[in-house]
């Protein structure tokens, strides 16, 4: 089960891997397109889930739970050997808890991150599955220190593909000159993010297009919200070039100058491919102000939270302004020492993100793999020959 845009890529690689180690695999659940071009026949449409915000969920709350109660009871009719659910917490903690008395083995990939806010929820994980696989090297320790355990993966983000992109080749493709500078613009994968970032998106390119004429903007977003993201754009006063291919993506990525992306896997994705970003982000005013009570952390992006220290610039919030992100993007677009210690510090993050030797993928299969033997070794009669 996935839940999202990121998570269905995570479960996509999941599954590749696990018919090479498995080839008579089978798969059921809830997933998006690289999924289902792995073989799955989603329950039900993947944007379903893709809602982020205590407010902005509200409004789906009877939706999502005639969802949760469909998928319990597909799982309860299929009986599967085991159910891996990616990421997503509001959605498939709900959804490990309702299936515990059915007794198969559970699997929750991508860590809650409760070490960011609201850690009190450490104490209701326990019982809710077999096992956890996280992708952050401090989150093992971290857990540990609540009595739970937490294997590293390594990151996805290494398998992205998001540094082998061409930039002479997204350049020859759109006709982009040599000389002109790319910006990249990344305003989330869901439906409730990138509506309140594109106005401000749009307005901050017209104080940059006065500042610096000939500035391309790239917008790549997901297939799920792209017709959104385009009528989001058709009233900007610089005309973006809106993708939605991967490679296309990872070619801009290679062309970029400089990139502004709200918070989260799009920092690393930029980190892997050495663009130099701001970060940014804006919610439903009071949903911040309850997630500023909870956040427990210094940072927003996971670039900074992995280097220590405010290795990029955040503007969150109130401070996500046409102006001060022109001002910041300005910057990294015509400063180069600041461009260089960013990318400096990317460096180490890529190392940190490395796993236990194998790609993340292949490491996740072999952990469920190898729940699933211990669990059919654990209800194998003790007379059945090995």
């Amino acid at each position: 089960m996935a839940g999202e845009a990121s998570g269905d890529v995570l479960g996509a690689r999941l599954m590749a891997a696990l018919r090479t180690a498995r080839p008579d695999i089978r798969f059921a659940g809830i997933g998006g397109e690289h999924m289902r071009a792995q073989g799955l026949h989603s329950l039900f449409p993947l944007r379903d889930l893709a809602v982020m915000g205590l407010l902005e969920v509200l409004p789906r709350l009877r939706h999502l739970s005639r969802r949760l109660d469909q998928a319990v009871q597909d799982i309860t009719a299929r009986r599967p050997d085991l159910v891996v659910t990616i990421d997503s917490p509001g959605f498939a903690l709900r959804l490990l808890r309702r299936i515990a008395p059915l007794s198969i083995p559970r699997l929750h990939y991508v860590a809650p991150q409760v070490w960011a806010w609201r850690e009190h929820r450490v104490r209701e994980f326990p019982g809710l599955w077999e096992r956890m696989l996280c992708l952050l090297p401090f989150e093992p320790e971290f857990f540990a220190r609540h009595g739970i355990e937490a294997r590293f993966v390594g990151h996805p983000v290494l398998q992205s593909g998001a540094d082998q992109g061409s930039g002479a080749d997204f350049r020859r493709r759109y006709g982009i000159a040599d000389s002109a500078p790319v910006l990249v613009l990344m305003p989330g994968s869901r439906r409730s993010e990138a509506p309140r970032l594109l106005p401000v998106f749009g307005r901050m390119l017209l104080i940059l297009q006065q500042r610096m004429p000939g500035i391309v903007p790239v917008v790549p977003v997901s297939p799920v919200i792209g017709d959104i993201v385009r009528r989001g754009v058709a009233n900007w006063p610089v005309q973006p070039l809106v993708i939605t291919d991967v490679q296309d993506k990872h070619d801009a990525f290679a062309a970029a100058s400089a990139a502004l992306t709200k918070s989260g896997t799009s920092t690393l994705e930029l980190a892997m491919a050495d663009v130099p970003m701001a970060v940014t982000y804006r919610v439903n005013p009071l949903t911040a102000a309850m997630a500023r009570r909870l956040i427990r952390v210094p940072y927003v992006a996971m670039v900074n939270l992995l280097s220590g220290h405010r290795l990029v610039p955040e503007l969150l919030q109130e401070r996500c302004t046409p102006e001060l992100l022109a001002d910041t993007v300005e910057r990294l677009l015509k400063d180069e020492n600041c461009r260089s210690l960013q990318r400096a510090g990317f460096s180490h993050i890529r190392a940190a993100l490395r796993g236990p030797g194998q790609d993340p993928a292949t490491a996740a299969a072999h952990e469920v793999m190898d729940l699933l033997a211990a669990h059919s070794a654990a209800v194998r009669p003790a007379s059945a020959e090995p």
